[in-house]
């Protein structure tokens, strides 16, 4: 039986972070966040789908093929690749899984591909059967819905639990978590407003863009007036990922996160010339070691041309001119 009662932001939090305590003893600490926001995402995708198929449903007097077109979903989940689908496996539950992920960023790949990274699901010395169905029973009594969990709301849990595994794990946090008061003075200082275009070039889980969004509402403009204006671009795979996911279940339509090396090759350009921004914003990795020096002696975009190339060891200099 699935619960379709609300949530409060405090309820939902304590929710999901039991969820994720299950993975004790199985997975590292570092790593939870590689598997519980994709299994998160794939529950609130799945439920929303059919509540947006109920909807649809009720639109049409009971018309399945109606309800079944594209156009009623925010996301196409192709057939056997809803939750309740791999709720009723008992046995290779994470090949279950990585197949039903890979088939539904097929089917959005303008939006989701790669979105579900690429942790090992499929390992079972560190996911045995019976450890992922507990995972999958532990999620699958509440109903995800939007009228359940609005995005905001979603979406400060989401925010939450990067926090959470960012305190426990202290492995490589700063790689993608900026504590939430520094990103809130960035942000209050840059002053961002309504319709601006927004840049952060070592985006980590989002955050900054997040806070961009909620500036702007404060503020009393419509976040509306930022989609497709937001751009982030980060090096590692699950932590990209996490920043789709992050902005999706914010409730943002459109924006652009790149998956790449911003120092060696940065995403968003016209024609030779590096894109501009009304608004650049980020927390890059200091005193990064290995981040491309002998590129950058001869960085076809001219980034060295402002204060020369900065020393092997530490790429401080090389953000600041890149951005």
């Amino acid at each position: 039986m699935t619960l379709d009662i609300p949530l409060s932001l405090s309820e939902l939090e304590n929710y999901l972070a039991k969820g994720a305590d299950l993975l004790r003893g199985s997975v590292d600490q570092a790593d939870f966040k590689a598997y519980i926001f994709p299994l998160m995402f794939f529950k609130r995708i799945s439920d929303v789908y059919l509540e947006e198929y109920a909807a649809a449903l009720d639109e049409s007097d009971g018309d399945h093929e109606y309800a079944s077109f594209a156009e009623n979903h925010r996301f196409t989940i192709p057939d056997g690749c809803l939750w309740d689908d791999i709720r009723e496996r008992t046995e290779n539950i994470g090949q279950a899984l990585q197949t039903a992920f890979r088939e539904i960023e097929k089917a959005n790949p303008d939006t989701l591909y790669g979105i579900f990274g690429n942790a090992s699901w499929t390992n079972k010395e560190k996911l045995s059967d019976a450890k992922l169905a507990n995972l999958i029973e532990h999620f699958s009594p509440q109903t995800l819905s939007k009228a359940a969990v609005a995005p905001d709301v979603f979406g400060n849990a989401y925010e939450y639990l990067i926090k959470r595994f960012a305190d426990q794990s202290n492995k490589k946090a700063g790689e993608y978590y900026t504590p939430r008061s520094v990103v809130g003075l960035l942000v209050n200082i840059l002053d961002p407003a309504e319709g601006e275009t927004i840049y952060d070039p070592a985006c980590g889980t989002g955050g900054m863009l997040i806070e961009v969004i909620e500036h702007v509402k404060k503020s009393g403009g419509s976040p509306k007036t930022l989609w497709g204006k937001l751009y982030g671009q980060e090096k590692v795979l699950a932590t990209s990922a996490i920043a789709r996911m992050n902005l999706l279940l914010h409730g943002v339509e459109d924006f652009n996160i790149a998956r790449e090396d911003t120092l060696r090759t940065p995403a968003f350009y016209t024609g030779n010339h590096l894109a501009q921004f009304d608004c650049v914003l980020a927390n890059p990795p200091f005193s990064l070691k290995k981040w491309g020096h002998e590129e950058w002696t001869k960085d076809s975009w001219g980034r060295n041309r402002i204060g020369g190339v900065p020393p092997k060891g530490y790429a401080d200099w090389a953000w600041v001119q890149h951005m």
